[in-house]
């Protein structure tokens, strides 16, 4: 027998015990310390190891137990970054992902997978308002702005063919709250960082669409093209949507690409649609399924208004995959529209999660999660040592604890740094943080179906009795 062969007994056996092992973790996942209880010398003593010549057999599974205990607890109080507990229905469907082990590349690789996804993918569309759009899954919001804008650049300066070195340097506009993935896509798209140019926004964090036009017009004036205008729906640090109708339309009147940046809020269209009128004005958006609609990490999408495009810039293929028909479902390939060859069956989880739930039950969730951002926001003004530093437009919370009203802002910032790290280790809560004009932010961002109203009143409390651990 293949040594790497085990029996259908065995793994029905090896299955049984992963799956009860999963469903301990989430039984105590309320109780667990939101951060373990562990270093980073004892993380590497326990996980670095030698590579074994010979296999440890059921030891090794018995080792996911260490995994489990060192790992963060992703229940209802975990209020970090933009990222919430993953669905657990949607985690069987990556667990029978990875058994069938289809490549979607292509509907001749994985005939059930490629249509599985093409279906998601125009559900998404559908359910944030833009029906017609295409596109295929990604990795997350990075990947999906890199193609986005490698979509804009290949249709305003074409350089697949020649390169870029003999034109003139396009700019892209974005605005200064923009996600760190666009000045790292137009690096690597050799647009260059130096290109980026960033428009300043409104005290609610939203873009100022005049200011825009001015940047467009100087640089019109100076004989240097546009490639594309980058809106947030949803930035990452207050969750600000910019005014993305307005901006389309200055966009669209100089024959820009628009993008959107929709990875963390986009999703958020399924309660709150009129929070992202002209959505469905853009040429390419971003979103992450892995944020608002609670899936598994990974899953990110592209979205795109002209397939044609996407493949003037994707389509590259060698003799090894040379498509075998001309029927538009069974010629497909999605690495004609992606830059992705291999990729994962990413859909099956989303596909199976929302056919379980029904869009119906996603939508209220994110109502609560929006709801819950606004219930915290009206603690945090009630306490006089608290100061919230940015309007809630979705559900990105970000404050300070006062310390001294007499100290400066320096002494402030180096305070609630310690706060943070004093929340995070007494491990009731976890917060992330923001930089908003200067100022050190404690930052709360609700994407988690598991927060109840308890858990969204323990953070004031929490927050104030870790100050009183810094300041003694």
């Amino acid at each position: 027998m293949n040594s790497l062969e085990i029996s259908n007994d065995d793994f029905r056996r090896l299955a049984a015990e992963v799956v009860a092992l999963s469903a301990e973790y989430l039984s105590v996942l309320d109780a667990r310390s939101i951060f373990p209880n562990t270093s980073g010398a004892e993380t590497e003593q326990v996980f670095a190891l030698d590579l074994p010549e010979q296999g440890l057999g059921d030891r090794a599974l018995a080792d996911l137990r260490q995994v489990m205990e060192r790992a963060r607890a992703q229940n209802g109080r975990f209020f970090g970054y933009v990222q919430g507990a993953g669905e657990p229905v949607a985690t069987l469907g990556d667990l029978f992902a990875s058994v069938i082990n289809q490549n979607m590349t292509a509907w001749r690789s994985s005939p059930a997978g490629v249509t599985v996804e093409r279906t998601v993918v125009r559900w998404l569309a559908e359910a944030v308002g833009c029906r017609g759009f295409l596109g295929t899954l990604t990795g997350g919001g990075s990947a999906a702005n890199l193609m986005g804008l490698a979509m804009a650049r290949e249709t305003k300066t074409p350089g697949n063919e020649q390169g870029l070195w003999n034109k003139t340097a396009g700019v892209v506009y974005a605005s200064e709250q923009i996600h760190m993935a666009v000045p790292k896509a137009v690096a690597m798209l050799g647009i260059g960082r130096e290109n980026l140019r960033y428009i300043p926004c409104d005290d609610s964090y939203r873009m100022i669409p005049s200011e825009l036009e001015r940047a467009i017009r100087e640089d019109e004036g100076r004989g240097r093209p546009a490639i594309s205008v980058v809106a947030s729906a949803g930035t990452v640090n207050t969750g600000a949507v910019d005014p993305l109708r307005e901006i389309a339309e200055i966009a669209h009147a100089r024959g820009i690409w628009m993008h959107v940046d929709g990875a963390y809020g986009a999703l958020a269209a399924l309660a709150a649609p009129e929070k992202f009128d002209g959505l469905n004005l853009v040429d390419s958006l971003s979103l992450d399924p892995h944020k608002w609609l609670y899936q598994p990490l990974d899953c990110g999408c592209l979205l795109y208004r002209d397939v044609e495009k996407a493949r003037k810039t994707f389509r590259y293929t060698g003799t090894y995959a040379k498509q075998l028909s001309s029927d538009p479902i069974e010629g497909f390939a999605f690495f004609e529209e992606s830059i992705e060859l291999s990729r994962r069956f990413r859909a099956l989880k989303l596909w199976l999660s929302l056919r379980y739930h029904g869009l119906a039950s996603f939508r209220a969730a994110i109502h609560r999660d929006l709801d819950h951002a606004q219930r915290l926001a009206r603690s945090i003004d009630g306490s006089p040592l608290l100061e919230r530093l940015a309007p809630v437009e979705l559900s990105a919370v970000c404050f300070r604890h006062l310390a001294s009203r007499e100290a400066p802002e320096e002494k402030r910032n180096w305070f609630n740094l310690e706060l943070l790290k004093k929340i995070i280790g007494r491990g009731k809560i976890y917060l992330s943080n923001a930089e908003l004009q200067g100022k050190f932010c404690l930052r709360a961002c609700i994407v988690n179906y598991l927060t109840k109203d308890s858990d969204i009143d323990t953070v004031v409390p929490e927050v104030l009795a870790a100050a009183q651990e810094v300041q003694a």
